[in-house]
C-alpha cells in the first residue's frame, strides 16, 4: 500500500543482480516494478546489503561446502525480509501505510502485523477442517513481498491486478535467492502459500484472511484508544466482508468493545 515516489537517475542497471546471486538466478527481464521505480531503486537496495561471500566447492569436503552455500543463501533471504521491521530509512515502504496516512505516529509494521496475524492462528484452536500449521506458514508470508514493493493501499489507485503481479515478482527474487536443493524445496512452499493466499483458495486461505481484516480493526481499535481518534474507515472497509465463523466472532467481539468506548465518550 506504500505511495509510489518518482526515482532518482542510477548508474546501475535495473537488471543487474548483487554478486552473491548465482548466473542461474540472473533474470534478463524488463524491471519488475516499472509503475512504481521507487521499488526497483528497494530492490537494488536490499540486494546491495547482501555479503559478498560466495562458499568455494570442495570435492573433499562437499558437505561442509554445502552447508556453507545453504546457510549463505538462508542469511541472504532474512537480509531481504530484514525490511519487514522497519527502520527509519524505510519508514514508508515498511510501516502500514494506512496507518501513515491518518497521521499515527510510530504505526505498526508489515512484520508487526504479520506476527499477531500468525498468534492468531495458534490460538484459534481446532476447527474442522482447518490445518492450523498451514495457518500459521499463509499468515507469516502472506505480505513477505511487501518487504519490496511497500504496502500499496487502495488510496494508491493500483489496480488489484498489478498489485497482485508487482507483488509476484518480488516474491519470485526474493525467493530466488534461497537458490536450490533444500533452499529451493523451502523458497517453492513460500511461493505456495502466497499464491493460495492471494487466490483465497484454501479453507485455511479464508481464515487468514480474516485474521488480516481482524488485525487491522483491532490495531485500529488500539489506535482509536491510544490516540483519541476516530478510524471508522477500517471499520466501514471490513464491515459484512467476514468468510469464517471465527472471524465473524472476533470481529464481532471487538466491534462492540469499541461501540462501549464511543458510548461512554458521550456520557
Amino acid at each position: 500500500m506504500a505511495a509510489a515516489n518518482p526515482s532518482s537517475s542510477s548508474s546501475s542497471s535495473p537488471h543487474t543482480l548483487h554478486p552473491c546471486f548465482s548466473n542461474s538466478q540472473r533474470l534478463h527481464r524488463p524491471c519488475l516494478f516499472k509503475p512504481f521505480a521507487s521499488h526497483d531503486r528497494k530492490l537494488r537496495s536490499v540486494r546491495c546489503q547482501i555479503p559478498k561471500f560466495q562458499p568455494k566447492r570442495s570435492a573433499v569436503n562437499s558437505d561442509v561446502t554445502e552447508t556453507t552455500s545453504s546457510s549463505s543463501s538462508s542469511i541472504d533471504f532474512l537480509t531481504l525480509c530484514h525490511s519487514l521491521k522497519g527502520s527509519v530509512e524505510d519508514l514508508i515502504t515498511t510501516k502500514r501505510k494506512g496507518w501513515i496516512n491518518h497521521g499515527i505516529k510510530g504505526p505498526e509494521s508489515i512484520a508487526d502485523h504479520m506476527y499477531r496475524m500468525a498468534l492468531m492462528a495458534l490460538i484459534a484452536g481446532d476447527v474442522p477442517g482447518i490445518n492450523r500449521e498451514r495457518c500459521i506458514k499463509i499468515a507469516i508470508v502472506h505480505d513477505i513481498a511487501e518487504a519490496i514493493v511497500g504496502d500499496i493501499t487502495p488510496a494508491d489507485g493500483v489496480p488489484k491486478v498489478e498489485k497482485s503481479r508487482l507483488e509476484q515478482a518480488a516474491l519470485n527474487e526474493m525467493c530466488n535467492v534461497l537458490g536450490g536443493g533444500m533452499r529451493g524445496t523451502f523458497a517453492d512452499e513460500i511461493k505456495e502459500l502466497w499464491r493460495e493466499y492471494e487466490d483465497n483458495a484454501s479453507l485455511e486461505a479464508n481464515l487468514v484472511k480474516d485474521f488480516d481484516k481482524v488485525e487491522m480493526i483491532l490495531q485500529a481499535l488500539e489506535y482509536e484508544t491510544e490516540h483519541d481518534r476516530v478510524l471508522d474507515e477500517f471499520f466501514l472497509s471490513t464491515a459484512g466482508k467476514f468468510q469464517t465463523e471465527i472471524g465473524k466472532s472476533w470481529a464481532a467481539e471487538i466491534i462492540a468493545r469499541r461501540n462501549s468506548r464511543l458510548a461512554k465518550k458521550l456520557n
